[in-house]
């Protein structure tokens, strides 16, 4: 047995270390290589040329084109072949049409949507790897403490050991120490598998290349328990005022009710200026069909207009796209109405969860000294044989339970102020801003 422990420390001792990194340097990661982060970074340059799309019902339509040719034949007792080219060159200009104020407004809109969807994308992302490194650190210290537990338990090993080979006790009590030492060896696996675990969950958020042979992000830092005081009611008019994703409702209601005016333009007169403009270098050349020998020839102009268009009988194409955008800005709406709705429900349901935290911390730390002394005292009763084996196990028990109560109550109240923060819409101003 102590030879294939000698060899499992050996062979853990040449397996490569990752550098320990903060939870700074951890959002810094995620947030410059995160995919869903970069795909939105993308996203919002697509969103500046859409708003060029709408853009351009302002802008005049230029059109320009070089038609060629040769003509001959006998006309006026000339036989002479010639070739000939020009350029025809259009200019449409829209003077009136009711689409284009909400087009404009719909582009702008275009892009802020676009910005709030890669805020969201970052709040997320960061959210997410936050909870992964809280969640690295709890395992990586539930595991500590369980490991210290188990070398208490294996001292007891070997001072029973030693007692029963001095003939100061019998055999069972040597049992069942071991029993008790081993008892622990499973939970001490489960911590180590659900800290590699919160290793890759970490590793992931920050984009690391899993399939090199680089060790996975060791977290640096505690799990700390401070007191911790909010106010709801001004939270809630926070969150209501900066939330990103109550931002991004409200742009699409604001996007949709633009879609609408856009589609209803429709239903309004509209009118486009017109220039044309023929330029022919060359001269003696007659019109399509001409039958003049001496007239009718091909020349140089320019011709301007205007055209007026009003549809004033609907075939149901305008109504009926104009029914279908109402809905889905009705949507939009309902969607931000429950989303603010559900601000004042969410930010209690955290406070009352911190207010619960808080409770339980309180009463642990009661207990926790407590528990520390009576495990050293029947610890010392043990060697000296007044304390039984049933006792050092309850009291040992015990103790662990309070530590990793307490240390459970730190990685708890962590989320929830990382749940608060994103709550209120100050995700950025991490938990220590409001203590």
């Amino acid at each position: 047995m102590r030879f294939r422990f000698t060899i499992t420390i050996l062979w853990l001792s040449i397996l490569p270390i990752a550098p320990a990194i903060t939870l700074d340097q951890t959002l810094q990661s995620t947030l410059d290589n995160n995919p869903a982060i970069q795909q939105a970074k993308l996203k919002l340059e697509a969103a500046a040329g859409r708003r060029l799309v709408f853009r351009s019902v302002i802008w005049p339509g230029v059109k320009m084109n070089v038609p060629g040719g040769v003509q001959g034949g006998d006309r006026a007792g000339s036989t002479s072949t010639k070739l000939f080219g020009f350029v025809r060159g259009a200019l449409n200009q829209p003077l009136i049409d009711m689409a284009i104020p909400p087009s404009l407004r719909r582009g702008d809109i275009e892009v802020l949507i676009a910005q709030q969807q890669l805020n969201l994308a970052v709040e997320n992302q960061l959210h997410d790897a936050r909870i992964a490194f809280y969640s690295a650190l709890y395992q990586r210290d539930l595991r500590s403490l369980r490991d210290k537990q188990r070398l208490r338990l294996d001292e007891n090993v070997a001072s029973q050991s030693d007692r029963y080979n001095a003939g100061l006790v019998d055999r069972s009590a040597f049992t069942t120490a071991t029993v008790e030492a081993r008892g622990l060896d499973p939970m001490v696996e489960d911590a180590q598998r659900a800290y590699s675990a919160a290793q890759l969950q970490l590793a992931q958020a920050m984009a690391k290349d899993l399939k090199s042979k680089t060790p996975l992000p060791e977290p640096e830092g505690e799990l700390t328990y401070a007191t911790v005081n909010v106010d709801l009611s001004k939270e809630i008019d926070t969150a209501l005022d900066q939330r990103t994703d109550i931002k991004l409702a409200r742009l699409l209601v604001r996007a949709a009710n633009e879609d609408e005016r856009i589609i209803a333009a429709g239903y309004y007169p509209s009118a486009t200026g017109s220039l044309t403009a023929d330029y022919i270098p060359v001269t003696g050349i007659h019109r399509e069909g001409s039958t003049s020998r001496n007239q009718d020839f091909v020349g140089s102009e320019i011709r301007e207009g205007a055209a007026y268009t009003w549809q004033v009988i609907d075939n149901g194409k305008v109504g009926g796209a104009v029914l279908k955008a109402r809905s889905a800005k009705e949507i939009n709406e309902l969607e931000l109405k429950k989303l603010e709705a559900n601000v004042g429900q969410q930010l209690s349901r955290i406070r009352n969860q911190l207010n619960g935290i808080a409770e339980r911390h309180n009463a642990l730390i009661s207990g926790a000294s407590n528990a520390e002394q009576a495990a050293s005292a029947v610890q010392q009763n043990l060697g000296s044989g007044l304390s039984s084996q049933l006792e050092y196990r309850v009291a040992e028990s015990s103790f662990l339970k309070t530590q990793s109560g307490l240390l459970e109550a730190s990685y708890l109240q962590n989320v929830a102020l990382a749940d608060w923060d994103r709550a209120t819409g100050r995700y950025f101003q991490f938990s220590q801003d409001m203590r």
